[in-house]
């Protein structure tokens, strides 16, 4: 386990820390697919935002969480990738603890 994981385990720990954490998860999952995504087509993020028809600087924004997407910017960014956006709803996973 890196120090990083050991680290993040151990703050997840922290009720308040897990509760922001997980509100941002979302939006992190979003931004780690879309680079993949990016670098599986082994493109740069200047030739992405050409494709897309944006500035390279808003892809940047965009990977570093500094703007946020609509629906339509995303499925732009998969078509310009000949790729398919889903999105989907998934369970929650069952917190064990009993609620006194």
């Amino acid at each position: 386990m890196s120090d990083l994981s050991a680290f993040l385990n151990e703050q997840m720990n922290n009720p308040e820390f897990a509760q922001e954490y997980n509100a941002v998860q979302p939006e992190m999952d979003a931004i780690r697919s879309m680079i993949k995504a990016r670098k599986s087509q082994n493109l740069t993020q200047k030739q992405l935002a050409e494709l897309v028809g944006i500035d390279q600087g808003d892809i940047s924004k965009l990977e570093n969480g500094l703007r946020n997407p609509t629906i339509q910017l995303l499925k732009r960014i998969a078509d310009s990738m000949n790729m398919t956006l889903k999105i989907e709803f998934i369970p929650k996973p069952q917190n064990n603890k009993k609620k006194i």
